[in-house]
């Protein structure tokens, strides 16, 4: 779980590091998260390029991908895992899927979001994140990439790589044996470099009248959020094992081949 120094990647961060149970800890160099590639250039983020990407996940919505396509590592391939098409659908697009549209209009968005309904809109997401039908493909896909030695190293996002792209690094994590507040540490760790990313917006929706604790309620990450998407999993399922298995339709060969890859 180490924060990559990157001009034009937000919230890049390497999982590897990460404590795991008995003294282990995932490998380095091989499963990265950040928010959107759209501002990626190699040339000059010579980090990055030395990271070597082969896969790049992508769990945006076909609007977000749109209005800012990725720029994909040479050499690199790109699969899309739609994790919010089935809210999309449905005529209910999270604002996690439009952070930017919602911060420049604060007299929507408080309608919307304000007065604590962010929090409740967002946790909703969360348990969406693990029933819809949009979401539990998005999650499989990831996860059998993950298994696949060709495919890494691997690097999975969505817009500011807070939400969506913190729920699928807790499966990954939990699935590999860290503790429970290990992967929360994980979840809430990126929120300084998301809050940096966003703060004009922040600032701006702020300026013209907007509440602050609606602003971080949009822009940041609780562990309540974190909460909502694990209680479903118990509710559901049970353990996050049989989730990964039935829900997301993972066999159990290809979680053997993830413990083998990734924990060190």
């Amino acid at each position: 779980m180490t924060a990559i120094p990157a001009t034009t990647v937000a919230s890049l961060r390497d999982l590897g590091g990460t404590p795991l149970r008995c003294g282990r800890s995932v490998r380095s160099g091989l499963l990265f998260r950040s928010g959107s590639l759209d501002r990626l250039d190699p040339a000059a983020d010579p980090a990055v390029a030395a990271l070597g990407i082969r896969t790049v996940v992508d769990f945006r919505t076909a609007a977000e991908r749109l209005a800012r396509p990725d720029h994909i590592p040479p050499g690199g391939r790109l699969l899309l895992a739609d994790v919010l098409a089935d809210q999309v659908a449905s005529g209910k697009t999270p604002a996690a899927a439009q952070l930017k549209r919602v911060l420049a209009d604060p007299v929507l968005a408080e309608g919307e979001l304000g007065g604590g309904r962010a929090q409740a809109l967002f946790a909703d997401t969360y348990r969406g994140f693990v029933s819809t039908g949009s979401a539990r493909a998005a999650y499989g896909a990831f996860l059998n990439e993950v298994a696949d030695p060709e495919s890494g190293p691997l690097l999975f996002h969505c817009t500011a790589g807070k939400d969506r792209t913190g729920w699928a690094a807790t499966i990954v994590l939990t699935l590999l044996g860290a503790e429970p507040e290990t992967v929360e540490a994980e979840y809430l760790a990126v929120n300084p470099a998301v809050r940096q990313a966003f703060a004009p917006l922040a600032e701006g929706y702020i300026a013209q009248g907007g509440d602050p604790e609606t602003a971080l309620a949009i822009i940041g990450v609780v562990p309540e959020y974190l909460a909502a998407a694990l209680d479903e999993v118990d509710a559901r399922y049970g353990t996050m094992e049989k989730y990964v298995c039935e829900g997301l339709g993972v066999s159990a060969a290809a979680i053997e081949r993830i413990h083998e890859r990734l924990a060190g």
